[in-house]
Order: structure tokens, then C-alpha cells, then sequence
């Protein structure tokens, strides 16, 4: 090598302590650049779409291969802020993003709803009863490993099914027709999905109402145990069942983080 050539270690040598000095400082002014996360994710951002007919991006069609009659869903304009509409006359069909969230990072779910009227045949025990004016439904991932021979061959009839992926266990938070708020039965089709009762009655139709759940909390009291990762969100009216319509509005849909817990000063008198 001549003495007027310099290699690529020599060049690392000699600027390495230069680098680690940027590096340094940009961390000191940046702390958290790097690593932090953001402190709510938007599931549904359907404020920021314009109305129109096409499905809100990122989320597709829900549908059932024993339904035939599928629920319309469109996006409009109410009180100058878009959301998705939702016009169910005895079908049934959702809308779902598919999407992976850890709910113990991400407990807390927020949306907003609401419906022309409830159903009156709708009772969350019956499968004849089995419709809801409006829901949310979190899917959440099966767990191969954790899941027993029984269990394997279920999620597999399940697959043929949904022809997609299924979720292993669900949550359903529903505006039922009767049942009072606070309930939480089995879904009389599957234990595998829990209804919840979030809304219930006629009281609050025709405007819009704000719902906040802690999703962590939810299913350790539906399951009785912590949940696995979140696979689907899905929004969903339908009257198949009772034969029934409805027309239902959904807003924005949003995660947040769990607020953090005040640090708790020791008492002086200790």
C-alpha cells in the first residue's frame, strides 16, 4: 500500500470515536426517538375518508358462507364528519381489519355509535334472538402450542367455515335489544365468543353514544385468563335471525395505552 492510501479500518479507527460522540448526543437530546411507541392506534380512521361507497381503507368485507343477504355498509357524512353506515333489512355481514395488537400494551378500545332502533325479537340467549342493531367484535389469535388435540380439530372445522383464519376465542361488545348493560353470556351459537353487553334499550337511539373498554380486563373475566394477541377488529349489524332491519353509524375506533398510574408518595408520618 502507498503512504498516501488510507484503508477502510484505518477510516474506522481513526473517526469511531467521532461517531460514538453523535451517537451519544443524539441520544442525550432524543431519548425515546428510537423506542417509543405511539400512545393510541387508530383501528378505524374513518373521519379522515371522504363519503362515498367504496369500504374505508385498510378494512374488507365480512361475510358468512350460509348468508346469502349481506348488510350494506357505506361511508357518509353526519354533522360534517364521516363515518361508516350501516343498513341491515335481514342479512348479515361486517366489515373487518386484520391486524395484530398486543392488548396488554394496547387495552383500552374507544368508538363511538349509533342505531335507528333495536330489534324486537332480539334476545342474546336464542340463536333466533341472535342479532344486534350494532357491535364491535375482537378476534383474538390461537395459540397451536397452548391448544389441546380437541381444540386443534375444532379450530380446523372452524377454518372450513370462515375460510379464513379463525380467531381462537372472541369478544363481542354489543347493543342488545333487552338485555340489561353489564351482561355477559356465551354467544348461543359458539363459547368460543363471549357477548358482551355494552348498550342496551331504546332509550339512547338515534344519537350518537361514546363506549370505552378495557379489552384486558374484558377477557380475563369472559376466559379467566390473560388474552393472546389480538388478530381481527370487525364492526358488524345484522338481522338474519329475527328477520328485522336496522340502520346503525359507526365513528372512529381507537387504542390507546392504559393510563399510567400516579406514583404514590410515602406517607412523612411512617
Amino acid at each position: 500500500m502507498s503512504p498516501g492510501m488510507t484503508t477502510t479500518a484505518s477510516l474506522k479507527n481513526r473517526y469511531a470515536p467521532l461517531f460514538m460522540a453523535i451517537l451519544i448526543a443524539r441520544m442525550m437530546i432524543f431519548p425515546h426517538a428510537a423506542v417509543a411507541a405511539p400512545e393510541s392506534i387508530f383501528i378505524g380512521h374513518f373521519s379522515v375518508d371522504t363519503p362515498g361507497p367504496e369500504m374505508p381503507s385498510q378494512w374488507e368485507a365480512l361475510t358468512f358462507k350460509s348468508i346469502s343477504r349481506h348488510t350494506r355498509y357505506t361511508r357518509v357524512s353526519d354533522a360534517g364528519q364521516t363515518v361508516v353506515k350501516a343498513v341491515s333489512n335481514g342479512g348479515s355481514s361486517g366489515l373487518i381489519r386484520y391486524i395484530h395488537i398486543d392488548p396488554e400494551k394496547y387495552p383500552i378500545i374507544e368508538w363511538r355509535w349509533k342505531i335507528s332502533n333495536i330489534f324486537k325479537k332480539g334476545d342474546v340467549t336464542r340463536k333466533s334472538g341472535d342479532d344486534y342493531p350494532a357491535r364491535i367484535y375482537i378476534a383474538f389469535e390461537f395459540e397451536p402450542d397452548a391448544a389441546g388435540l380437541a381444540e386443534r380439530a375444532k379450530y380446523s372445522a372452524l377454518k372450513l367455515f370462515f375460510g379464513k383464519t379463525p380467531p381462537a376465542n372472541a369478544i363481542n361488545y354489543i347493543w342488545a335489544s333487552r338485555a340489561p348493560a353489564g351482561t355477559i353470556v356465551p354467544s348461543p351459537y359458539t363459547g368460543q365468543s363471549i357477548m358482551m353487553v355494552v348498550r342496551s334499550g331504546k332509550t339512547e337511539t338515534n344519537r350518537w353514544v361514546t363506549e370505552r373498554r378495557n379489552i384486558l380486563a374484558d377477557y380475563r373475566a369472559a376466559f379467566g385468563e390473560k388474552p393472546p394477541k389480538i388478530s381481527a377488529i370487525a364492526i358488524m349489524s345484522d338481522s338474519n335471525d329475527t328477520g328485522e332491519s336496522v340502520v346503525a353509524y359507526y365513528g372512529d375506533i381507537v387504542m390507546r395505552r392504559a393510563p399510567a398510574r400516579a406514583t404514590e408518595k410515602p406517607d412523612p408520618g411512617q
